[in-house]
């Protein structure tokens, strides 16, 4: 009895226990802001259970197989979690409070995180959602006009990458001044492989005290980016964004049409240039508008500009379980160029990341991206071409019966000196650049210390194959123009290997946060660089001929060369992060590097230091109404610069003849030549504040610095040997101040808008300059730049145009005018001495390429379901050389722009600013002056987007959105734009215009 009575015990216990396991139920609810708003793609996970999911477009979640007791967790960026029980209901809302101004949020800095609240740098950073929105190969060109202290100045040509400048320009190497890029913690110097729509992140490293853990690598600024994740515990998310458009070319150059072309060389009084029309009506005819010109009136740039067609495709995989985390993607982009030629980009995409928690210590990871591109590259000599080739020669001429394959014209013909002819650059040359790139970085992290003390050893591997091939076709252009075929092959390999081996303790005791970390970095970075070039190439008209094996063996000779090098690198750096009570912040690194690159010192030794004060915190600032934070910082550090030239050198031995005693004498000259240089060093000072204020809605940061160079290295020149050789003998200063200012409301569930601007200031400065002349000379001798003490770096050097002559009485009454045989339409000159003479001692620096000035801005508006953002972007202060209007004084009887056509001087009062077209042909208006270096200020209504979101429970969350970058832009300069990366215009690829469709779905 008693036994029955315990096994009847047993079973109810059992059953009733089974009976409660099965007690589950499905719950639902919806997530949302505490202004009611729906918050799509919230993360809801019950704790300690695989039972999850993501909320859709309206909010709305589902949670199958719970328990009364069960807790889950609610998550969502920008936002504090929540955790919720389970009871006997089956519906939830869950209102998620926003994080106050979004402090706590945790930026990625170099070799770890901090919290944004915590920074003591000048960090800035940008979501993927502001980066979207630039249609462009390059990631860095959608930060143009976003950040402070950072100047893009755009690309026009298809794949090519945007020049970005943080604070400045701290070097006089043109290879030295590349940003370092840090993908996943991956060091690059260039990341034309990446797509926009695979990025989470972009954190700018802008002042020394920031970025000195990087060393030599970070002496033109860090860029951090971070690409996209998969999260724990959600379901796949697939997610397809694509876009299609045109881009045109903008504010086209209107040249001088036939008959103001004819005008001025008549004006001119070269009976040759008369000649040269006649000829032209003699072969074309004449108009029948007007009889005294050619019955021809090309515009050129509008014969060889094109509408280019620009795409983007992605799709993308994202998830994660409870040990495992997941994105994959791949992306297609393919863009064509405004030059009427095989001229485009195209790259194909693939990537994987993947993280592993092997155990609760232990973690891995891996991520791997594939890219392969090809690029078109232009033939920027047709934009030359097209702006002097004349007006009065048509594109094609049947009567030039001498011309194959094609019967272009040749204004050789006519009596020119060249052939002017644009199209035989674009049609018969063909330059592609296949570019193939593998990105791959393992790493393996093990919790020495739950929560505490990690080590975290990565090795990544940059493999990079560059093949270039330039094929010159064979063509004839009558007046016995010839040439000969040719191709031009180079296959280039890069392979940098990084290993990199960090330790990370972190620790809250009391009022204390600390973080130490301590590492080490090796690098191997090797290149190998192949160039042939031969000629006469049998079967050129078949591409499959565009071998060498195809070209005449005895070309060869001295046509083939290879080179490689390598170079190694050892660093160790370690960094402290202090807060006491989120009051007092205390931030240091410490970076030692060594490079093999240098053979005099190999050791770099690189400190840092920053400290901030959150005076928001203090107990007087308590329930002041006004500021919501308030943190004022300074830092100070010092960065290296290794990407300049290695330390060489070479024993020239020369031949010479000198006469001795009336007889010729045959000798030598021996020069030893080294540069034993060392890396340059920038030691930089900043102070900030950040402020945010009236609930979070308004944000101030504002930063002043000064940035020094020291040991500049620059090109001293040596009179025993006349030439010049790079030495570490100047000092170059960048400072500056920066201001960010935004403002953000939601008004109503419905509506919501922000208001943005960013302000920066720039003076360049060459401090030290240790050569015996006091400068430094860099262009041509025609168009002279100067680097001296006081003054900016290259900037324009050349004569102050204060006026042009306007009559005879004028001329007769300056005896400088007198001297010079000047006549009425030639320019004035400012006599800067006073000695009445005008020689190379009133020379003066006409300016800088570099904006005194650039500022940016945007406004947003949410409306329901209707989205619009509008960024704008200018510049001032900054110069730009017009060589294509100055190289007049190489070949004078070309074309010339409408503008100085129009308003030449061809009369007392018709003009001060331009000479006659007698003048353009005089030596003495054709030194460089101010005439030909204008201002380059603009003002560019920079991108415009407008989207739709489809709230649809049969479709799933789609948008759909037009882009117009770049629409309009407003500039005096008389070019195509004013952006030019080095401030000299002589065949830059106009920046176009694109208009664009799009499409974004999640799944």
């Amino acid at each position: 009895m008693n036994v029955k009575l315990f096994l009847a015990s047993v079973f109810l216990l059992v059953f009733s226990g089974l009976s409660y396991a099965q007690q589950t139920k499905t719950i639902s609810g919806t997530v949302i802001s505490a202004n009611e708003v729906p918050l799509p793609g919230a993360e809801v996970k019950v704790n300690g259970k695989d039972i999850f999911d993501v909320t859709d477009f309206d909010g709305n979640f589902t949670l199958e197989n719970v328990e009364v007791g069960d807790v889950f967790t609610v998550t969502f960026l920008g936002f504090s979690d929540k955790e919720i029980e389970v009871t006997t209901s089956s519906d939830y809302s869950v209102v998620l409070e926003e994080d106050a101004g979004q402090l706590d949020e945790v930026v990625v800095v170099g070799y770890g995180t901090q919290k944004k609240r915590d920074l003591t740098g000048a960090i800035a950073s940008l979501d993927s959602e502001e980066l979207e929105k630039t249609p462009a190969a390059n990631v860095m060109q959608s930060l143009q006009g976003k950040v402070s202290g950072v100047q893009i100045v755009s690309a026009g040509s298809p794949g090519d990458s945007p020049t970005v400048r943080i604070r400045g320009l701290g070097t006089f190497q043109d290879d030295a001044t590349n940003v370092l890029y840090v993908v996943d913690g991956t060091l690059y110097d260039n990341i034309d492989f990446l797509n926009t729509k695979d990025i989470k992140s972009v954190n700018v490293l802008k002042d020394a005290s920031s970025s000195a853990i990087y060393g030599v690598r970070a002496a033109n600024g860090v860029v951090i980016i971070e690409t996209k994740s998969g999260r724990k515990n959600q379901k796949p998310q697939i997610e397809y964004d694509g876009y299609t458009g045109i881009q045109r070319a903008q504010n086209v150059v209107k040249m001088a049409n036939s008959e103001q072309f004819v005008t001025m060389a008549l004006e001119s009084g070269s009976a040759a240039d008369e000649q040269f029309v006649n000829n032209a009506i003699q072969r074309y005819g004449r108009s029948r508008i007007n009889p005294n010109i050619p019955d021809v009136n090309t515009d050129w740039y509008e014969e060889v500009l094109r509408d280019g067609i620009i795409q983007n495709h992605s799709i993308g995989v994202s998830g994660g379980a409870e040990k495992v985390t997941y994105s994959i993607g791949t992306n297609y982009f393919a863009q064509e160029g405004i030059l009427d030629m095989k001229n485009e980009y195209e790259r194909f995409n693939m990537r994987s990341k993947v993280d592993v928690d092997i155990s609760d210590r232990f973690k891995s990871g891996v991520n791997v991206i594939f890219s392969n591109a090809t690029k078109y590259a232009p033939e920027n000599a047709a934009w030359f071409k097209s702006y002097f080739a004349v007006p009065i020669m048509p594109v094609i001429d049947p009567l030039n019966t001498e011309a194959s394959p094609i019967q272009y014209s040749n204004a050789q013909i006519l009596g020119y000196r060249g052939t002017q002819n644009p199209f035989t650059d674009m049609t018969y040359n063909e330059d592609r650049l296949k570019i193939r790139k593998m990105l791959a970085t393992i790493y393996f992290q093990y919790e020495i210390i739950p929560e505490k003390l990690d080590f975290k050893t990565t090795y990544s591997h940059n493999l990079s194959a560059l093949e270039e091939r330039y094929v010159d076709l064979p063509y004839l252009l009558g007046n016995n123009v010839e040439r000969r075929s040719s191709i031009r092959r180079e296959n280039n390999t890069f392979s940098n290997q990084y290993w990199d081996n960090i330790l990370t303790y972190n620790d809250q005791f009391g009022d204390h946060d600390l973080t130490v970390m301590a590492g080490s970095s090796y690098r191997d970075e090797a290149a190998n660089e192949f160039e042939a070039t031969g000629q006469d190439i049998a079967g050129i008209r078949l591409e499959s001929s565009w071998y060498l094996d195809f070209a005449d063996p005895e070309s060869f000779n001295n046509n083939v060369s290879e080179i490689g090098r390598r170079y190694y690198g050892l660093s160790y750096f370690g960094r402290i992060a202090y807060n006491f009570k989120d009051k007092y912040l205390l931030y240091g690194t410490f970076r030692a590097d060594g490079s093999s690159k240098f053979t005099k010192d190999p050791w770099g030794y690189f400190p840092s230091i920053g400290a901030g004060w959150v005076i928001s915190e203090e107990n007087f600032m308590e329930n002041n109404g006004v500021f919501d934070f308030l943190k004022l910082r300074a830092g100070w550090g010092k960065l290296g610069n290794d990407n300049v030239a290695a330390s060489d050198g070479s024993n020239t031995i020369e031949v010479i003849t000198a006469a001795l005693g009336d007889e010729p004498r045959s000798g030598i000259t021996s020069t030893s030549i080294f540069s034993d240089n060392t890396w340059e060093i920038i030691e930089e000072l900043n102070f900030g504040i950040n402020m945010e204020m009236f609930d979070n809605r308004l944000s101030l940061d504002a930063d002043y610095y000064i940035r020094d160079t020291e040991d500049a290295i620059l090109p001293v020149f040596i009179p025993i040997i006349n030439r010049s050789v790079d030495q570490n003998s100047g000092v170059i200063r960048n400072q500056g101040l920066e201001l960010n200012l935004n403002w953000n409301q939601q008004v109503s569930d419905d509506f919501s808008y922000s208001i943005g601007a960013n302000f920066t200031t720039l003076e360049n400065e060459a401090l030290e300059i240790e050569d015996e002349r006091g400068y430094i000379d860099s262009g041509s001798a025609e168009f002279r730049q100067r680097t001296q003490e006081g003054g900016p770096l290259f900037a324009f050097y050349g004569y102050e145009r204060i006026g042009v002559y306007q009559n005879q009485a004028q001329i007769d009454a300056d005896p400088v005018a007198v001297e010079n045989n000047l006549v009425p339409g030639d320019l004035i000159y400012r006599d800067q001495n006073g000695d009445g003479v005008i020689d190379d001692s009133d020379r003066v620096i006409l300016g800088s390429f570099l904006p005194d000035f650039t500022f940016g801005g945007n406004i947003g508006i949410n409306y329901k379901a209707f989205d619009m953002t509008m960024s704008f972007y200018g510049q001032t202060g900054n110069k730009i050389l017009n060589r294509k209007r100055g190289e007049i004084i190489f070949t004078q009887d070309t074309n010339i722009d409408a503008d100085l056509a129009i308003n030449r001087w061809h009369g007392e009062g018709t003009s001060n600013t331009y000479p006659s077209s007698a003048g353009l042909r005089k030596a003495w208006n054709q030194r460089l002056s101010n005439f030909w270096v204008e201002d380059g200020d603009f003002f560019r209504i920079q991108n415009i987007q407008v989207g739709y979101t489809i709230q649809s429970e049969a479709l799933p969350q789609t948008r759909v959105y037009f882009t117009a970058e770049r629409p309009f832009t407003f500039f005096d300069y008389n070019g195509f734009d004013p952006e030019v990366p080095n401030g000299v215009d002589r065949q830059t690829y106009p920046i176009p215009s694109v208009y664009t469709v799009g499409l974004n779905i999640k799944i």
